[in-house]
């Protein structure tokens, strides 16, 4: 079992505390593991089903279902672009495209340097703005290769 520093312990319990039944704070645990890792594997998955008393399938089901959730280790930003259908039609291949020979990564890989870890998603909800990706949670918008360059660049 993979160990959890003493204050992210700490935070779980406090969490837990806060619910009538201990699995009601799956989600919420996962988050503070994923703070803590960077990243929930199978051992992960079984360290949050035993301090939850949950059978480990429980917990895979979930992180298996939610995107926001990383499976293997992820660079120190993670770009996702959106390619709907209002992205895709307002040019978000392409911007994948480029951004794939610009970080010489395919989708879902990280940089050698591991700064970066390009991934495409379904929907970012963000259709006003679209073309838009979104860089460690912040949405960026109206997208054009040279609007990424200077995204990139003011993250180094």
């Amino acid at each position: 079992m993979k160990e959890i520093s003493p204050k992210a312990m700490e935070k779980i319990e406090a969490l837990i505390k806060r619910y009538p039944v201990k699995r009601s704070a799956l989600l919420e645990v996962l988050h503070i593991v994923q703070q803590e890792w960077g990243y929930i594997d199978q051992e992960g998955e079984e360290t949050v089903a035993e301090i939850l008393d949950l059978e480990p399938v429980r917990v895979h089901e979930v992180v298996s279902f939610y995107t926001m959730y990383e499976r293997k280790p992820v660079g120190k930003h993670i770009i996702r672009v959106c390619r709907n259908l209002t992205c895709t039609l307002m040019g978000a291949e392409s911007l994948i495209s480029y951004l794939k020979r610009k970080l010489k990564v395919d989708e879902g890989g990280t940089t050698s340097d591991g700064r970066f870890t390009l991934q495409t998603v379904e929907c970012l909800g963000a259709c006003e703005i679209a073309p838009v990706m979104q860089v460690d949670g912040e949405f960026y918008g109206n997208l054009t290769p040279e609007k990424i360059d200077r995204i990139l660049e003011e993250m180094k």
